[in-house]
């Protein structure tokens, strides 16, 4: 990520984004994390404001510059959420580059007070929080996502009890990602029955980065969803549509068929739309419309 140049980085994203578009993607959350200092990390914002002009997918920017604890910063991690809180996001706040701030809150990454720090200095800023939380431990992440009014907490492969219940009464939603699980070999999956039955807003997605989740095709995640998790088909499409625009605070004009919202749809070629996820790593999609504009049609492809 430091080596590569804007155009670099614009050519690769964009790749990506017209396999998500053909895939029937329309709008996604675009997180840094890879830069990991002052002046990559503001590469990388840059890159994502000129992918909105770019292409015809919709992008919510987020600052995760507390992803991992930079090498150079190994043995004063303290120097860094300084960094971050007293320099990066006031500048990404000034240069408008990000609506989310994130915290990758967990074991080998930034503890409870840290992430808290970063969060509250996004907040000071006008940046919604959201938190990575409880994905390798319990680290009490959901808990701390309730009480900063956060837009979501993702991965939650470990939170107990008293951690769903504190999420069903809140507007945070529960932002699951199996791609990462399954990529990982890893056993368990995060409990979405028990987050739905609870009352939670459970939301799916790709979690699409290098390390963990290599997918971007969310019809398999739905697939995951059902079998893994024990989600409905429908519970499914719910979690990947309006959750997913609710998590993104965009549910009032995206995330379902509603006169006064955008015209975002894809058609898909299948009879029933319990197919989508039971053809597992198939894409079903044949034509992804942006805002009542098409822009992917597989007749159009060679």
């Amino acid at each position: 990520m430091r080596e590569a140049t804007t155009h670099e980085l614009s050519a690769q994203a964009l790749a990506f984004l017209r396999q998500f578009a053909a895939h029937g993607t329309t709008t996604l959350e675009v997180k840094t994390g890879y830069g990991l200092n002052l002046e990559d990390e503001l590469k990388t914002l840059r890159v994502v404001r000129r992918l909105r002009r770019l292409c015809p997918l919709e992008l919510a920017p987020t600052l995760l510059a507390a992803h991992m604890v930079p090498p150079e910063y190994e043995s004063r991690p303290k120097a860094y959420v300084d960094l971050i809180r007293k320099r990066l996001v006031p500048a990404v706040a000034r240069a408008k580059l990000a609506e989310f701030v994130d915290c990758f809150c967990d074991r080998g990454a930034f503890t409870l007070r840290e992430c808290r720090q970063v969060l509250e200095a996004g907040l000071r800023h006008g940046l919604l929080p959201r938190v990575h939380a409880e994905q390798l431990t319990r680290s009490r992440a959901a808990q701390m996502a309730v009480r900063l009014g956060a837009a979501s907490a993702d991965h939650l492969d470990h939170v107990t009890r008293v951690d769903i219940d504190t999420l069903a009464r809140s507007n945070v939603v529960a932002t699951l990602l199996p791609g990462s699980n399954f990529h990982l070999g890893l056993a368990d999956y995060p409990p979405a029955r028990r987050l739905i039955e609870a009352g939670a807003i459970v939301a799916l997605a790709t979690d699409f980065n290098p390390g963990t989740s290599p997918t971007l095709n969310m019809q398999f995640i739905l697939s995951l969803a059902c079998s893994a998790m024990r989600m409905t088909p429908a519970e499914t499409i719910s979690a990947a549509t309006i959750n997913a625009a609710y998590a993104l605070r965009r549910a009032d004009r995206l995330g379902s068929l509603e006169t006064g919202k955008e015209a975002d749809l894809i058609v898909m070629d299948v009879w029933d739309y319990r197919e989508i996820p039971y053809y597992f790593a198939w894409n079903h999609c044949v034509m992804t419309v942006k805002r009542g504009r098409v822009i992917f049609d597989r007749r159009d492809e060679p």
